[in-house]
């Protein structure tokens, strides 16, 4: 089995330290790499600012995204990416605690690959996250780009 590697948008520290914690959980073999919005979310993806000197080749084999993150909100770090060459592949999770409709229907537009609201209770929010790392890590196959 092989290290994957998981990048996490979010700005709050009470849900990364939950995220990190239901990964180990999961035993999933990951490396988490976090950053607090999208300002530098867009940097680490594109190998840019504080990360210039990241590997371009190194991507991560899946996002954990906030919507309501600061600079720049999810949807637009979701589009951005979307419209790149090198991260248009990459699987994008949207993990939020919207409820609203309309943040729904927007990140499916801009191209998430799923939309979940995030539990509550931290023994759904580790099997949540354990779900989702199986699965994109695990189970789905993705194009080599």
């Amino acid at each position: 089995m092989s290290l994957h590697n998981i990048l996490l948008v979010d700005d709050s520290s009470s849900d990364v330290e939950l995220t990190k914690r239901a990964l180990s959980k999961s035993q999933i073999d990951t490396n988490l790499d976090v950053v607090e919005d999208g300002s530098d979310a867009l940097d680490y993806l594109f190998c840019r600012g504080a990360y210039s000197s990241r590997n371009p080749r190194s991507k991560p084999d899946l996002i954990l995204l906030d919507l309501n993150i600061p600079k720049i909100d999810g949807n637009e770090v979701l589009k951005r990416i979307r419209q790149n060459q090198n991260t248009k592949h990459i699987p994008v999770v949207v993990m939020t605690s919207s409820n609203e409709e309309r943040d729904l229907l927007a990140a499916y537009n801009n191209g998430a690959n799923s939309y979940v609201r995030k539990p509550l209770e931290f023994a759904r929010f580790v099997e949540v996250v354990s779900l989702l790392g199986h699965y994109w890590l695990e189970i789905n196959e993705l194009p080599r780009d």
